[in-house]
């Protein structure tokens, strides 16, 4: 039998684990190439494998990592980006929305 008090700190413990657990899944996943937005915006998780053709201005220096909009850790395989919330992108990736960083 639990008392009011250890009741109340199970109840908290596992809330703050609950948020936790879902702030992890918020970033966790990773951005699809075949996703309607990263269509959209031609996303190749490898930005070697851009089509040249439909996009001429890419470069091969361009990836997700010297983006303006990446929010990934330097060093870091993935990080987020706000074109695609909730989801991270590939650091060797790229897409059309593509802004060098200052």
């Amino acid at each position: 039998m639990t008392n009011r008090r250890e009741f109340i700190v199970n109840l908290s413990l596992g809330g703050t684990a609950l948020m936790a657990g879902s702030a992890v899944m918020a970033q966790g996943a990773m951005v699809a190439e075949a996703d309607a937005q990263a269509k959209a915006l031609g996303y190749a998780a490898d930005t070697t494998k851009v089509d040249a053709k439909k996009f001429p201005k890419h470069e091969a220096t361009q990836n997700c990592t010297n983006c303006a909009l990446y929010q990934g850790k330097a060093g870091a395989a993935s990080g987020g980006c706000p074109l695609f919330a909730g989801k991270q992108v590939s650091a060797k990736g790229w897409c059309s929305a593509y802004a060098k960083k200052a």
